[in-house]
């Protein structure tokens, strides 16, 4: 089979770079750095939602399924840094050059993942390879919008039309699948700022395995799986759960899994 790889990733306010950019002193604090770019920006569009170059990705989580049966991660550990977690990112696909899904991750995870990458002189020649090393990459690669070798679910399932689009927790649990646990992306900077890494890594990789979930529903839908291939890769989903229970993220998103 050819491998998937799912994948969310989460961000906070680049502190440093937007110290550089704002020419903010070092006497200012981290939180009071955010703070003057979230007014900054609620004023300029009426969100504090930041710009995209400027959201430093604290965890990139990730689902695997190959041959060899499914992994779920978050990349690297707690304290490493920024280019260390993205450079990873970019080596699984080097490795394995699976089909990457996300749930709007054209509209954010990639163009993040991007804008850090060049900041930080990150490689990945598989991923931007638009048929000049491969000529099989010219007519699917990982940029093209319309091409599978990344499946945006949010977009192709909204028909590309941004009005149309759904949030992930809402359409998952519609399906039966857990939702968002323990927290949302707009309170990652704040557990950020209490040390609470772990919780950010675990809630992460929640949401990326209800990403996983949808996935197998939509290949269900188009008829990639049939209802009893699509229950068996159900099973192998429970019986990672099962397996690693003892920790508490999975099992809270065992107990919330209706379908």
């Amino acid at each position: 089979m050819t491998p998937i790889l799912v994948f969310d990733i989460e961000t906070i306010p680049d502190v440093e770079g937007l110290r550089l950019l704002h020419a903010l002193g070092a006497d200012l604090s981290a939180e009071a750095v955010a703070e003057f770019a979230f007014q900054r920006r609620r004023q300029q569009t009426g969100s504090d939602f930041l710009p995209l170059h400027v959201q430093k990705v604290c965890a990139i989580s990730c689902v695997l399924r190959t041959d060899d049966g499914l992994r779920a991660w978050t990349i690297g550990q707690p304290d490493d840094d920024e280019k260390h977690l993205i450079q990873q990112f970019f080596k699984g696909i080097e490795k394995y050059t699976p089909q990457i899904v996300s749930w709007n991750g054209g509209g954010f995870d990639l163009p993040v993942l991007h804008y850090r990458s060049l900041v930080h002189g990150v490689v990945a020649p598989r991923y931007w390879d638009m048929g000049e090393d491969d000529r099989d990459f010219k007519w699917n690669n990982y940029i093209s919008r319309y091409h599978m070798r990344h499946l945006d679910l949010m977009d192709l399932l909204a028909m590309y039309q941004p009005r149309a689009s759904a949030p992930l927790d809402a359409l998952a649990q519609l399906c039966g699948f857990p939702g968002k646990l323990g927290m949302d992306g707009s309170q990652v900077w704040s557990a950020y700022l209490r040390g609470e890494i772990a919780a950010i890594r675990d809630y992460c990789e929640t949401d990326v395995m209800n990403t996983y979930l949808v996935f197998l529903r939509f290949q269900l839908m188009r008829g990639s799986l049939n209802e009893a291939s699509y229950a068996a890769e159900l099973q192998v989903v429970r019986t990672f759960l099962a397996a690693n229970s003892a920790a508490e993220h999975w099992a809270k998103f065992d107990a919330g899994w209706r379908a």
